[in-house]
C-alpha cells in the first residue's frame, strides 16, 4: 500500500449508515477513502490525532440559500467550519441559473433578507453561464469549500420565460409553448446533474426593488396544472420536488401528498418546510407527523418535513422579521423600504388600532406567537429596556405592548434589537421529530436571514443533545445527518468506507460545553459595514475534510481555503 495522503488516528469511527461505532485508523488517498484498519496504518504525508474523538462522514445541509454567496465566496465556511461537508443550493423555488441579475435580486432579497446589492452584484460579476451545464462547470470550477449540490428553482426558470410582470401577474397563466419551454429547462437541468425543482406557494414570500415590490414570488402564482407538469418530469427521474406551502391554507397540503402518491406510479420524492413544535398552535408537530405518516403508508408517497433539531431562535432589527408577513399591517410595514416613511406609519394611530388587533388575533393559522412578554430585547439605544420583553416595558409604561414595541422602533428603527424562540422550545417533541422516519434534518436557511437566524452549526447541535439526553443512538444520529440525507437525495457522500468521497468531520465531545448556542456576528465577506450572525462553538470539530484536504482545524481554516484551495465539487446525483 502506498503512504496515505491523509491518516486520521485512533478515533471513533461511525460509517453514516447507522453501525454501531469502532476504534479505527482511516487512510485516505488521492481524495478517496482507502483504508479503515483496526490495525494502526503508517504515517502518512499528514497525520491526525482523533482520539477520544468521533469520526464521522461530513454532514449535509440539505436547505441553504448560498446561491448568490458560493459565487463570490465560494468557501462557504460559516458550514465548513461546524463539520458541514455537502450542501444544498436551488431551494424555495429561487437559484440564478437562468434569470439575470435584476430578477435574482428582486427575488431574493426580501424573503431571504439579503441584501439587494449583494444579490445583484454577485450574480452580474460572475455570471459566465448560459444554462444549467455551463451553469454546473462554472460551480465546479471555483475554489469550493465544500461540495455544493442544487436544485432548480421554479420562479428562476418562469421569470426567465414569462418575465418578472407576467409571472407576478394573478391573472396570467404560461402559454403551451411557455410551459414546454420550462419543462425543456428543467430537463436540461436534470441532465446537467440537479437534483430536482424547488417551488414555494408561501404568501410570506415577497419581491424586493421598485418593480413589483408589493407582489409574491413567480412560483406562488402557478397553478397545479402547472407544477403538475413538471412534476411528471421530476416522477419519471427519480428526482425530489422541494417546497415551501402555504400555511394560511394548509388543506393545500393534501395536495403535496396526492401528488407524491405512489400508487399505481412511481411516488414523487417531495420535502416540506417544516416539520416543527409551533408555539402558537402546539398541535402543528403530531398533525404534521401523522399526516406525513398517512400519505407515505396508505398513499405509498415518497414525502418528508425538512425539520430544524434546534429550537427556532429569531432576532429583528426593529420591525425587519419575515413573520411579520403572516399579518396584514405587518407586511404594510415591511412594504415600506425608507426609514422615515416606515417611522411615520409606525407612529400613526391608526396603524396602530389595526397592529394591535393583528397581535390580538386568537385564531387562525400561524408562525409566530405574537406574544411580546415572549420577546427579549437584546440591544437598544435605551440601556433601561435591554434584557426586558416588550411586555415589560409596557407594563412599566402603562402602554399596550404593541405600543411598546412600535414606540422603540420609531425611536431607534435598526438600533432596536430584539429576539424570540418561535418554535420547538420542548425538548420531549424535538426528541420525537427527531426520532420520526417521516422528518428530514434540514431547515438551517444557512447563507439567508443575516441578521435574523444562525442555524449553521445544527448538526453539531443536534449531536450535543443526544450525547446529553440520549434519546437515540449515536450512530442513528450521526445517520441522519449524513447516510439518510445522502441516501435521498441520491449523493455520493454520507459514507465513511473505504472507496468512498473522503468528507469527513472529526467531532471533539470536549467541546460540547453548552456553548452551541451562543449569540455570535462576524463581518459578511465583501460588504463593508454588514455583520452576520454566526455560530462559535469551535473546540466541538477538530477538523473537517473536504475532497482528503484538511481544510479545517479547531478554528482555523486551511492557507487558500475559499480563494485558492480547490477542496469541493459540483454533486450530481449517483
Amino acid at each position: 500500500m502506498q503512504p496515505c495522503d491523509v491518516v486520521i488516528r485512533g478515533g471513533s469511527v461511525f460509517d453514516g449508515a447507522g453501525s454501531a461505532p469502532r476504534t479505527a485508523d482511516v487512510g485516505i488517498k488521492d481524495g478517496t477513502v482507502v483504508a479503515v484498519s483496526a490495525e494502526p496504518l503508517p504515517d502518512g504525508a499528514r497525520n491526525l490525532d482523533a482520539s477520544g474523538k468521533w469520526v464521522i462522514p461530513g454532514m449535509l445541509d440539505v436547505h441553504t440559500h448560498y446561491d448568490a454567496e458560493v459565487l463570490g465566496n465560494p468557501g462557504l465556511g460559516e458550514s465548513v467550519r461546524h463539520g458541514v461537508t455537502s450542501v444544498v443550493i436551488g431551494n424555495c423555488s429561487l437559484s440564478t441559473v437562468y434569470a439575470e441579475a435584476d430578477d435574482c435580486a428582486d427575488m431574493f432579497a426580501r424573503v431571504e433578507a439579503l441584501p439587494w446589492d449583494a444579490v445583484h452584484s454577485a450574480v452580474k460579476e460572475h455570471k459566465n453561464w448560459d444554462g444549467p451545464r455551463a451553469y454546473v462547470e462554472s460551480l465546479a470550477a471555483r475554489p469550493l469549500g465544500a461540495n455544493v449540490a442544487a436544485l432548480l428553482g421554479h420562479s428562476d426558470i418562469r421569470v426567465a420565460v414569462m418575465g418578472l410582470g407576467r409571472a407576478t401577474d394573478p391573472q396570467a397563466r404560461p402559454t403551451g409553448d411557455e410551459l414546454n419551454r420550462m419543462r425543456r429547462m428543467l430537463t436540461d437541468a436534470l441532465d446537467a446533474g440537479f437534483l430536482g425543482l424547488s417551488t414555494i406557494r408561501s404568501s410570506f414570500s415577497k419581491l424586493e426593488g421598485t418593480r413589483f415590490p408589493t407582489r409574491q414570488l413567480p412560483s406562488t402564482y402557478a397553478s397545479w396544472r402547472e407544477y403538475a407538469a413538471l412534476n411528471d418530469i421530476l416522477r419519471q427521474r427519480n428526482r425530489i420536488h422541494q417546497s415551501t406551502p402555504n400555511l394560511t391554507s394548509r388543506l393545500e397540503i393534501a395536495r403535496y401528498f396526492a401528488q407524491s402518491a405512489g400508487r399505481f406510479r412511481k411516488p414523487l420524492k417531495t420535502t416540506l418546510i417544516a416539520g416543527m413544535d409551533v408555539k402558537a398552535d402546539r398541535t402543528t408537530a403530531r398533525a404534521a407527523t401523522t399526516a406525513a405518516w398517512l400519505a407515505n403508508t396508505l398513499g405509498k408517497a415518497a414525502f418528508r418535513w425538512q425539520h430544524l433539531p434546534v429550537p427556532f431562535e429569531v432576532y429583528a432589527d426593529g420591525v425587519d422579521l419575515v413573520v411579520f408577513e403572516e399579518f396584514g399591517s405587518g407586511v404594510a410595514a415591511l412594504n415600506i423600504r425608507d426609514v422615515l416613511k416606515r417611522s411615520e406609519l409606525l407612529a400613526d394611530e391608526a396603524y396602530r388600532r389595526q397592529f394591535r388587533k393583528d397581535l390580538a388575533k386568537k385564531y387562525g393559522p400561524r408562525v409566530w406567537h405574537r406574544d411580546l412578554y415572549d420577546a427579549q430585547i437584546v440591544s437598544c439605544p435605551e440601556p433601561e429596556v435591554v434584557g426586558r420583553s416588550f411586555g415589560e416595558v409596557a407594563d412599566e409604561r402603562d402602554i399596550h405592548p404593541a405600543d411598546a414595541l412600535l414606540d422603540l422602533a420609531v425611536a431607534h428603527g435598526a438600533k432596536l434589537r430584539w429576539r424570540t424562540v418561535i418554535a420547538n422550545d420542548r425538548d420531549d417533541v424535538l426528541d420525537s421529530l427527531q426520532r420520526s422516519p417521516h422528518v428530514q434534518v434540514g431547515f438551517a436557511d444557512s447563507g439567508a436571514h443575516l441578521r435574523n437566524m444562525a442555524f449553521y452549526n445544527f448538526g453539531l447541535r443536534m449531536l450535543e443533545r443526544v450525547h446529553e439526553r440520549k434519546f437515540m443512538p449515536i450512530e442513528a444520529a450521526v445517520h441522519r445527518l449524513t447516510g439518510e440525507l445522502a441516501d435521498w437525495y441520491g449523493l455520493d457522500a454520507g459514507r465513511l468506507r473505504e472507496g468512498a468521497r473522503a468528507d469527513i468531520a472529526v467531532i471533539d465531545p470536549a467541546g460540547f460545553d453548552g456553548s452551541s448556542a451562543a449569540y455570535a456576528e462576524t463581518p459578511f465577506p465583501g460588504i463593508a459595514g454588514l455583520n452576520r450572525m454566526v455560530n462559535r462553538n469551535d473546540r466541538a470539530v477538530a477538523a473537517t475534510l473536504v475532497g482528503g484536504q484538511v481544510v479545517y482545524e479547531y478554528g482555523t481554516f486551511a492557507p487558500g481555503f475559499g480563494s485558492t484551495l480547490h477542496a469541493g465539487t459540483f454533486l450530481t446525483p449517483a
